[in-house]
C-alpha cells in the first residue's frame, strides 16, 4: 500500500498539478494539507474519475485536509480531540483495508509564527493534544500512521541553512522538543528509518528563487506505529515535483507498506 501525504497550498490553484502527479505516483491513498475549502466546494469529480474515495474536513479560505483513497474509507473522524472550540480544520482520520487495516491520519500542524504569541501557544497546545491522540493510537497495538505538514524542522541537516531558522517556531528547541516527546513514546520517523543523508526538503519557500538555490527545509513527516514500522518497505520525497508549473511550495512525501 503506498500512502502520501502533499501539502498542496489550495485546491482550486494547484488541481492540475495534483492530478498530474497522482496519475504518474499512483499512490493508494493520499491525505492533502491546506486544501482551502469547504467540504461542499472541493472538486469530487476528477478524483473520482479516477477511483478514490473522498473524505474532507475544509474551511473557507485556509487550513483544510483531506483523503483520497483507492480503498473504501472506513471510521472517519474529523477534528484533532481534546478541544472542542478548536474551529480550524487540521486533523482527519480513516481505516483503510488492504492486506490489512491501517488507521490513516492526516494532519496539518500549526505553523505557530510569530514568537512569542498567541499563534504560538496554540501551536505547542495542538501538539500537546496530539501527543495524547499519538498515545492513543500506541494503546490500540494496530498499524496506525501519523502523516501531513508538521510545520517542524528536526535536527539541524533538516534544513540547508539552520543558522536562518533559529527564532522561528518551526525550528524553536521547544518545538522541537514537543515533536521529539511524540516521536519517543514510540513512533518510527517513515523518511529517517530509509535514509541519514542530509540535503533532503519537502518545502521550499516561493521567494528568491529557493527552489533553484535548493534553500529548502523538511517539515513533511510520517510517523508509525510499531505495527505499522513492521510493514515498512520504503519512504521517498518526490522533489523534482516543486520544479513544475504552478507547484505548491511542498512536495509529495510517500511512504510504501507491505499492507
Amino acid at each position: 500500500m503506498k500512502i502520501a501525504t502533499f501539502n498542496i497550498n489550495g485546491i482550486k490553484a494547484r488541481i492540475n498539478a495534483l492530478l498530474e502527479w497522482l496519475d504518474e505516483a499512483q499512490p493508494d491513498v493520499a491525505l492533502l494539507q491546506e486544501i482551502k475549502s469547504v467540504d461542499e466546494n472541493f472538486p469530487h469529480e476528477p478524483f473520482e474519475e479516477r477511483g478514490y474515495n473522498v473524505a474532507t474536513h475544509g474551511q473557507k479560505s485556509f487550513n483544510g485536509v483531506a483523503i483520497l483513497s483507492k480503498l473504501p474509507l472506513e471510521d472517519v473522524t474529523r477534528g484533532l480531540p481534546g478541544d472542542d472550540s478548536d474551529e480550524q480544520a487540521r486533523w482527519i482520520e480513516a481505516t483503510v483495508v488492504g492486506k490489512q487495516a491501517i488507521r490513516i491520519c492526516g494532519l496539518y500542524l500549526p505553523n505557530g509564527n510569530p514568537v512569542p504569541g498567541p499563534k504560538y501557544d496554540y501551536k505547542l497546545a495542538w501538539m500537546e493534544r496530539l501527543k495524547t491522540r499519538a498515545e492513543a493510537l500506541l494503546a490500540a497495538e494496530e498499524p496506525a500512521l501519523m502523516a501531513g505538514d508538521y510545520n517542524i524542522i528536526p535536527q539541524a541537516e533538516d534544513a540547508k541553512r539552520p543558522e536562518a531558522w533559529t527564532k522561528d517556531a518551526l525550528f524553536l528547541p521547544e518545538s522541537r522538543a514537543a515533536y521529539r516527546r511524540i516521536l519517543n513514546l514510540g513512533f518510527t520517523e517513515a523518511f529517517r528509518a530509509r535514509s541519514q543523508a542530509a540535503g533532503q526538503y519537502s518545502f521550499w519557500d516561493y521567494q528568491a528563487n529557493a527552489y533553484g538555490r535548493d534553500d529548502g527545509i523538511r517539515i513533511d513527516h510520517i510517523l508509525l506505529t510499531p505495527q505499522a514500522a513492521d510493514l515498512l518497505i520504503d519512504c521517498r520525497i518526490d522533489a523534482e515535483i516543486r520544479g513544475r508549473d504552478k507547484p505548491s511550495d511542498h512536495v509529495p512525501v510517500w511512504v510504501e507498506l507491505d499492507a
